[in-house]
């Protein structure tokens, strides 16, 4: 994919998943103006960034990359963050121009998208809800998925954007569609993490060598990303946060508040929220969710 030579991007939040995400907006060729909180990491980023195939600006706040971009994407931690970046004091609502096109790509409360986006509207400035799976190696490797709420003119629009962060665009309605496309993801994602903690708990309480079934499990019906990528990290006792137990935790918090308001039961969503409650309680927020395998082990002995 070659980007559009005319549309300037423009990029707010640099973490876990924004880093990544950010520098392959720059490999495609879109000239590129970053900002974050910490400004020494849009600084840095630049710095890195420079010589490549486009310009790339470290602005010092929402409001002044906005003035410098027709398409601007937000990645940042969660709701009060969506909108001190888009609707507070420097944010973008006071730099973006009519027909700019806002992208936020946080996972956050439905209500939280459909609110931004009605104010940003006020000013002729549209506004996608785009939350993405695929995790940060998705993110580094430019192969995340994206859920859509908001107008299809818009998207049309932002799509050569997203098509260099990501393979899959799925556009599913409204404002907020697309945060209830990433609650689906999100109920799946968690019966998954338990099932694969589950099984490998069983197995090593079992005795069974741990690599051998690991690659027995991969070629078979119980594959998925989990078992693939989160097993074997469980295998290498690897709980480095690739994706948080925090992060998790909020993310299931949106889905239950939603499963509520829809009178649908969760029961598995709701246990998963539970046992990673009890690491959150031993301190241990901040590990890859993937820590969920050293509960099983420990409810084994």
């Amino acid at each position: 994919m070659s980007s559009t030579p005319n549309l300037r991007a423009g990029f707010a939040g640099l973490g876990t998943m924004g880093l990544g995400m950010a520098r392959n907006l720059a490999a495609k060729g879109f000239p590129l103006s970053l900002t974050n909180r910490t400004m020494e990491k849009a600084i840095r980023l630049a710095s890195d960034l420079a010589g490549g195939p486009a310009p790339v600006a470290a602005l010092p706040t929402p409001a002044a990359v906005a003035a410098a971009s027709d398409v601007v994407v937000s990645c940042v931690s969660d709701g009060p963050d969506v909108e001190e970046v888009h609707l507070g004091r420097n944010g973008t609502i006071e730099g973006a121009r009519p027909g700019t096109v806002v992208v936020d790509c946080s996972t956050v409360d439905p209500a939280v998208a459909r609110r931004v986006a009605a104010r940003l509207a006020e000013k002729g400035v549209a506004f996608l809800d785009a939350p993405v799976s695929g995790g940060q190696k998705g993110a580094n490797e430019g192969t995340l998925s994206f859920f859509v709420g908001g107008e299809a003119a818009a998207l049309g629009t932002a799509r050569p954007v997203l098509e260099a962060m990501g393979r899959r665009i799925t556009h599913l309605g409204p404002s907020g569609a697309g945060q209830l496309g990433k609650a689906t993801n999100q109920v799946i994602v968690a019966g998954t993490l338990a099932a694969v903690s589950e099984g490998m708990a069983f197995a090593k309480a079992a005795g069974l060598p741990m690599e051998a079934i690991h690659a027995a499990l991969t070629g078979g019906a119980a594959n998925s990303w989990a078992l693939e990528v989160l097993g074997k990290k469980m295998l290498d006792r690897d709980f480095k946060p690739a994706f948080a137990i925090k992060h998790q935790q909020k993310d299931l918090a949106i889905v239950l508040r939603a499963a509520r308001a829809n009178g649908v039961p969760l029961p598995a969503a709701s246990l998963v929220h539970q046992l990673l409650s009890s690491l959150e309680a031993k301190g241990r927020g901040e590990e890859g969710t993937q820590a969920l395998f050293t509960l099983y082990e420990e409810l084994s002995r």
